[in-house]
């Protein structure tokens, strides 16, 4: 995807999203569903978290609000920064988002969209927060979270992170219940999250593999039948990578290295001759040459 808008800092111009989007179920459970999902996928990338809703609610209730909240930033317009002045007729529910520290000092007195939602927007919200309750999936309600797009109703959640600087947001969505309507289409509930790949790579933490097992090598032709002969019997015990072409030094310890092996036993013209085998511990640093009978 591509931002048309110059970038803040910690968002990028070309950038990718995995998401999954939900048509046709008009169900509080659809919503709590890919809520969970979501976490699902932070957890078992190791990802910590915190989880945020909020209610935009819908055509019933949304126009009263709106005209609550274009009279609360008409009378600060005065004190507010030109982004809001200009949000104010385009689109005013964007002001609670502006990141304008004097914007947000004024907006903590605004309206309450959460406080102005009708009975069935209110129960819906409620009944998220007791499904998530009842799951154990703990979330804060931020009533300053918002959508910039007037399809957008009802449910609105972010996934966000102190670990990635002012760009918090790893994951967000909602309910989008007249997205069809406003492509010509017919009335088709709707709900989705999209996560930002980018910032998810910013964040999981991979794991250091143990370095293990042998990495057997020959760098005489001659060697390799020896070396696959003993490589099988040292199979038995351990785990075993056996290179059956023969290389230079150099390039066997590339192989042992990529195979994240701890040992790397090399045969060439010289042992081959006296009866050794070469090994270097790639985890200490140490090498050595040994008798065959040793090994």
């Amino acid at each position: 995807m591509f931002r048309y808008e110059r970038p803040q800092k910690g968002r990028l111009r070309e950038f990718h999203q995995f998401g999954i989007e939900s048509f046709g179920l008009d169900s509080v459970y659809e919503d709590a569903s890919l809520i969970m999902m979501v976490g699902e996928i932070f957890k078992t990338l190791g990802i910590g978290y915190t989880l945020q809703l909020n209610s935009l609610g819908d055509q019933n209730c949304m126009p009263q609000y709106r005209e609550k909240l274009i009279g609360f930033i008409t009378e600060h317009e005065a004190d507010i920064c030109e982004d809001c002045k200009r949000r104010k007729d385009l689109n005013p529910i964007r002001v609670l988002d502006c990141k304008n520290s004097a914007c947000q000092a004024i907006y903590a007195q605004a309206p309450k969209l959460i406080n102005n939602l009708c009975d069935s927007c209110e129960s819906d919200f409620e009944k998220l927060k007791k499904i998530l309750d009842k799951n154990g999936m703990a979330y804060e309600v931020d009533t300053h979270l918002v959508r910039g797009l007037d399809y957008y109703s009802k449910t609105a959640f972010e996934f966000v992170s102190n670990e990635i600087g002012a760009q918090s947001a790893i994951a967000g969505g909602g309910r989008y219940d007249r997205l069809v309507e406003f492509l010509d289409g017919k009335a088709t509930p709707a709900v989705g999250f999209a996560i930002g790949i980018e910032r998810l790579l910013d964040l999981v933490k991979m794991p250091e593999l143990e370095r293990t097992g042998y990495y057997f090598g020959a760098m005489d032709e001659n060697a390799v039948e020896l070396i696959f002969e003993l490589g099988s019997q040292k199979r038995v015990e351990d785990k075993v990578i056996i290179e059956y072409n023969h290389k230079s030094l150099k390039a066997h310890l590339k192989g042992a290295d990529r195979a994240n092996a701890r040992y790397c036993a090399i045969i060439g013209e010289n042992e081959l001759n006296e009866g050794t085998i070469w090994i270097k511990d790639l985890l200490l640093k140490e090498e050595k040459t040994v008798k065959i009978s040793e090994l």
